[in-house]
C-alpha cells in the first residue's frame, strides 16, 4: 500500500461522500498475511504506519455498515464518521494472537460508536431512556421486514426472541413511526407558511388577566380572613401569636414568659390554644 499522502477532500465524507466511498473501494483489501504482518508491528512494535495502513483498509466495511443505519433519517456521512472513530478503537485495541480477522473484531466497535451518535443525536430514541429499550429499538429497527405495522404474531415473536413484553414492543413500534420534530419546528423563510410545532400551544398562564385576579382576590381574602381571626382572640393570645408568628424579629418564649411574669411552659400552651381558637375561628368563616 501506497504511504502517500491522500488528498484531504477525498478522505472526509463529509465534503463528498460519493468521492469518499469511491476512493475507499479503490484501497485494496489486505490478505491474511499482510494484515497478520501489519497487525503484529502495531501490537509489538507500536507502528503508527501500520496503523494507517489497517485503517486504510478497513474504510470500506464502515461505509457498508453506516449504510445499513440509513432509515434513521440522519446524515450518512456523520455515520461514516462515527463509525471510523469505532474503527480506529478496534485497530488500536486488536490482538493478532485472538486468531481472528480485523473486520470481525471492528464490527462490534463501529456498531457501537453508530449507536452512540444515533442515542445523542435522534429525538426519538432519547426517549429510550433505559439500557432495555435502547436494545429493543435497535433489535426492533433490525427485526423489521417491512414498512407496515406488526401484527400481533410477528409482535410475539419479537418479544419472545428478545425477552420483552408485548406492550414495550408495541410502544418501540409506534416511537419507530413518530416524526422527529423539533420543539421550536422548522425554520422556514416562507411568512405564508404555517408552522405547527410545540412551542405554539404551550401557554404561559403566570400573566393572564383572570388568573394574576384570582390569585390577588385569595391572598387579600386570606389576610382579612386573618385578621378577623386575630381580632376575636384575647389581647394576649393575640400578642403572643404576634410575637411568635407575625413580627420581623420573632420572640422566644423566655423573653414572653420575662413580659408577662408567667413560666415558658405557660407561654407555650397559651400559643397552643391561640392557635386551636384561630384555626377554629377560620375554618368557621370559611363555612359562611
Amino acid at each position: 500500500m501506497s504511504t502517500a499522502l491522500q488528498p484531504i477532500h477525498s478522505l472526509v465524507p463529509g465534503a463528498n461522500l460519493e468521492a469518499y466511498v469511491q476512493k475507499v473501494s479503490g484501497i485494496p483489501i489486505l490478505s491474511v498475511e499482510e494484515e497478520r504482518t501489519l497487525a503484529d508491528r502495531l501490537y509489538y512494535n507500536e507502528d503508527l504506519e501500520a496503523a494507517r495502513q489497517l485503517v486504510m483498509s478497513h474504510l470500506r466495511f464502515v461505509v457498508h455498515i453506516a449504510r445499513s443505519y440509513s432509515g434513521y433519517g440522519l446524515n450518512q456521512s456523520d455515520l461514516v464518521q462515527e463509525g471510523n472513530v469505532g474503527l480506529m478503537k478496534a485497530v488500536k485495541r486488536f490482538n493478532p494472537e485472538m486468531g481472528v480477522r480485523l473486520v470481525s473484531f471492528a464490527v462490534h466497535w463501529i456498531r457501537a460508536e453508530i449507536h452512540e451518535f444515533i442515542l445523542r443525536n435522534w429525538r426519538i430514541v432519547k426517549v429510550a431512556t433505559t439500557k432495555a429499550q435502547r436494545k429493543l429499538f435497535f433489535n426492533l429497527r433490525s427485526a423489521k421486514k417491512k414498512l407496515s405495522w406488526l401484527s400481533q404474531d410477528e409482535v410475539d415473536a419479537v418479544a419472545a426472541d428478545l425477552g420483552v413484553a408485548t406492550r414495550e414492543v408495541r410502544e418501540m413500534e409506534s416511537r419507530l413511526y413518530g416524526q422527529d420534530l423539533g420543539f421550536d419546528g422548522a425554520q422556514d423563510d416562507d411568512d405564508d407558511s404555517v408552522a405547527y410545532a410545540p412551542v405554539h400551544y404551550l401557554e404561559d398562564k403566570r400573566y393572564d388577566p383572570a388568573t394574576q385576579l384570582e390569585s390577588a382576590d385569595w391572598s387579600d381574602s386570606s389576610v382579612n380572613q386573618l385578621q378577623q381571626g386575630l381580632e376575636q382572640l384575647d389581647e394576649r393570645s393575640r400578642d403572643i401569636l404576634y410575637q411568635r408568628w407575625l413580627a420581623e424579629e420573632k420572640a422566644t418564649l423566655h423573653e414572653l414568659a420575662a413580659k408577662y411574669q408567667v413560666s415558658a411552659e405557660r407561654i407555650r400552651q397559651l400559643e397552643k390554644n391561640a392557635m386551636n381558637k384561630l384555626k377554629k375561628n377560620l375554618e368557621t368563616e370559611d363555612d359562611l
